[in-house]
């Protein structure tokens, strides 16, 4: 038996992702073997944190990143709403609601038109049937698509200057609520913008009614939809998944984690929209935060005795080049690594097509990117609701006490990219300790100190490498299916 060569790869930095990433590949027999995947950048946020004032910590955490800000000063007003007993008003609920939802379907259609959908305009795929359409509709910086969706998002991001003021780093997202409010007017051209928004994507992304997307329950479904050949840009990625076999690409461990999406408002504002949990197995657990733990083993950080919970965990520079291989940590719940995003969170909303693509193949590329896109279907419509329910006149933040008291408490969202959290403590007036982990942290995560890979890492073993390729599409394909936001990942 012939010995097969093991070659060595290192790919990045990416284009078209957020930040700094770079993966490390390790391919035998034209497959990847194993992977290891770095992120290059240090940014050192939470330490900034550590000895303020705890209110400043809503000016800083949002400059974490520039394409999801706000669901990172979600995060901190709910976590210093923990501290101080406090939760929104109705309106202040819902119209934060309709903040985050905002830049969550603004970096969907960001994710999908501008970073995933033109690596089929290559040349690489020219002969396929699908490619010239592609081409026209995909191509970087000059496709059709790319040109229209662009003024969609634009129109979107009115709705985050009618309720935040301006875009990214707002100040609008207070403990209490939301620092402005609007009146009746305001709530009508709230709902023309979003009619706006509607017709562009039943326009061209699914070329019918947003609600005929989130209706879709079975993947027969999505073969009907595929064959109708209605021009749709969703169609053509039917289309182009098929031919490529995506949903055979990319499957990791099929545990998946949500934070719950959209709070509640009045009867508990503890409830979600889209309820938290663990999906594994075909089965819904609940979650338990309690679980959650960091460990430093292959990151640039200061060693710790063993894995510790975020209200315990320190973030201390060491490079330990021996060992230590990225300056993202490994997050675990229970001792082990899960996927999160949009997936994760359409799965724990009991989406009947997204459950049952899990069911039939896991997660992969296409079911990730279907979520992704059932998500926005569903979102819309629900953000009509979110306008038609505020109340003008009435209050739109309580008054929030002159001092933060001390104490200690969670702050969990869903930014686009999935699972959000901030660990928040208060001692003596002053921050003494603030963790972040965010989405990409979890699916992007190193090894363990049990050596168990982060969910990128597994999901790449097996892809396919073509002979004399130096940064494969298949594992261009997986990383972009993750939607990777680096710039959030390290801290």
């Amino acid at each position: 038996m012939v010995e097969q060569t093991k070659t060595r790869l290192v790919t990045g930095p990416f284009n078209r992702v957020e930040g700094d990433l770079e993966v490390r590949l390790d391919v035998v027999g034209h497959q990847v073997e194993r992977a290891w995947v770095n992120a290059p950048l240090f940014r050192g946020i939470e330490r900034v944190l550590e000895g303020r004032t705890p209110m400043d910590a809503l000016v800083i955490a949002p400059r974490i990143c520039g394409i999801c800000s706000v669901s990172q000063s979600h995060a901190a007003a709910l976590a210093l709403g923990g501290v101080m007993g406090m939760v929104p008003t109705h309106n202040g609920q819902l119209a934060t609601n309709l903040i985050l939802a905002t830049e969550n379907l603004a970096d969907h259609l960001t994710h999908f038109h501008l970073f995933f959908m033109p690596d089929f305009a290559r040349p690489d795929y020219e002969g396929q049937p699908w490619h010239p359409r592609a081409y026209e509709r995909f191509a970087a910086l000059r496709g059709s698509a790319v040109r229209s969706i662009l003024q969609t998002r634009a129109l979107a991001l009115h709705v985050m200057g009618i309720l935040a003021g301006h875009w990214p780093h707002t100040l609008a997202i207070q403990p209490g609520g939301l620092s402005r409010g609007v009146e009746k007017q305001e709530c009508t051209r709230l709902l023309g913008i979003l009619g706006g928004v509607r017709a562009a994507l039943e326009e061209s992304l699914f070329g019918t009614r947003l609600e005929d997307v989130a209706a879709l329950s079975a993947p027969q479904d999505l073969r009907h939809w595929r064959d109708k050949q209605n021009g749709s840009d969703f169609g053509l990625f039917l289309q182009i998944a098929r031919d490529l076999a995506l949903q055979h690409s990319g499957r990791s461990y099929d545990r998946f984690l949500s934070f719950g999406a959209y709070p509640g408002f009045e009867s508990d504002p503890r409830q979600r929209h889209w309820c938290s949990g663990i999906f594994e197995s075909g089965a819904v657990r609940a979650l338990n935060i309690q679980e959650v733990r960091e460990d430093h083993t292959f990151s640039h950080m200061a060693q710790a005795p063993q894995p510790l919970p975020p209200f315990e965990g320190t973030t201390e520079p060491h490079m330990r080049e021996d060992v230590s291989y990225t300056w993202c940590k490994a997050p675990r719940m229970a001792g082990l690594p899960c996927e999160t995003g949009a997936l994760a969170r359409q799965l724990m909303a009991g989406q009947p097509l997204v459950r049952a693509l899990v069911a039939d193949h896991g997660g992969n590329v296409l079911s990730r990117v279907v979520a992704r896109l059932v998500e926005v279907a569903r979102l819309v419509p629900l953000m009509e609701q979110w306008v038609r329910a505020l109340r003008p006149g009435a209050p739109w933040c309580h008054a929030q006490p002159g001092t933060v008291p001390d104490g200690r408490a969670i702050g969990m969202t869903e930014a686009a990219r999935g699972a959000l959290g901030h660990w928040l403590c208060v001692e003596k007036g002053l921050i003494s300790r603030y963790q972040i982990i965010a989405p990409t942290t979890w699916n992007f995560s190193p090894r363990d100190s049990a050596g168990v890979e982060g969910p990128l890492e597994y999901a790449l073993r097996g892809a396919p490498v073509k002979e004399g390729e130096q940064t494969p599409l298949s594992v261009q394909h997986i990383v972009r299916s993750f939607d990777p936001c680096m710039a959030c990942t390290v801290h």
